[in-house]
């Protein structure tokens, strides 16, 4: 079920049913551990519950299709009991995956770091299904992005390319309405281009789609500040803020209850600016 509107300014809370994403505390294996970081996420504000069974941190082992499957429907179930309408989001590349979670469990939300490129089916299944669906920006796998960080123009490449693939989308019968664009932090840029990229952020906004970021707890902040994951809650916030001022609609996070406050009081900012 979708019931939100991913138009609007809202917090995607981050649920990893896998054993090796980079942030620790945002493992989550059984489904009672999942129920509770989503009970808690739900009651802290998140409007979107992102379920992933793919780790894509940097040089993460690849897993088979079925093996993702198992962990996104150990997720869902998990999500389900807790609450039967909160929007699920599924952070997958793989169109078998969409199309198992939707027969099973009804409409979610596509969150897709390849935008399409990794599973030719993956536009056609969105569009037959009418489903909300997040292109991010990315080059290569997991395995080979760090390697893949030569631009000439940072911000100039990410807004040409997802231009690029919002054609492809519309063309293959996406509609205008349920695309969301993701410039990717973190994934094939250095920590100096993932800045640059934030400074320019203004530029994807402007393609006209909402625009989700996701810098919650990432090495652009940890690797700067010569700290660890476990302490870049404020860098996190900081950057949050700033995406917002410049357009972002949605912010993925670890920390839901945090970047609650952080839109909260921008909101009355933007009010009175």
């Amino acid at each position: 079920m979708i019931g939100t509107d991913l138009r609007e300014r809202q917090i995607m809370a981050i649920v990893n049913v896998t054993d090796d994403s980079f942030y620790a505390g945002s493992r989550t294996t059984s489904r009672e551990a999942i129920a509770a970081r989503v009970e808690r996420a739900i009651a802290d504000g998140a409007k979107i519950i992102d379920i992933g069974g793919y780790s894509s941190r940097p040089n993460a082992v690849d897993i088979p299709s079925e093996q993702e499957w198992e962990r996104v429907k150990t997720g869902i179930e998990a999500v389900r009991e807790v609450d039967a309408e909160i929007t699920v989001s599924v952070d997958t590349f793989r169109s078998e995956v969409v199309r198992r979670a939707v027969e099973q469990f009804g409409a979610i939300v596509v969150n897709d770091i390849t935008a399409g490129e990794a599973d030719g089916q993956m536009f056609a299944t969105v569009a037959q299904y009418d489903l909300p669906y997040i292109a991010m920006h990315m080059r290569g796998t997991p395995q080979t992005m760090q390697s893949l960080t030569v631009y000439d123009d940072v911000v100039g490449a990410v807004r040409d390319y997802l231009a690029a693939r919002v054609g492809q989308m519309l063309a293959c019968g996406i509609r205008r309405e349920n695309i969301v664009l993701d410039p990717g932090f973190g994934f094939a840029k250095t920590t100096e281009q993932n800045y640059r990229l934030l400074a320019g952020l203004h530029e994807i906004c402007a393609l006209g789609y909402p625009v989700l970021v996701g810098v919650s707890r990432k090495s652009m902040i940890y690797r700067l500040l010569a700290t660890t994951p476990d302490d870049a809650l404020c860098g996190t916030q900081v950057l949050g803020w700033e995406a917002l001022r410049q357009g972002a609609s949605i912010l993925r996070v670890h920390d839901v209850r945090e970047a609650v406050q952080t839109l909260r009081m921008f909101d009355v900012f933007d009010k009175e600016r």
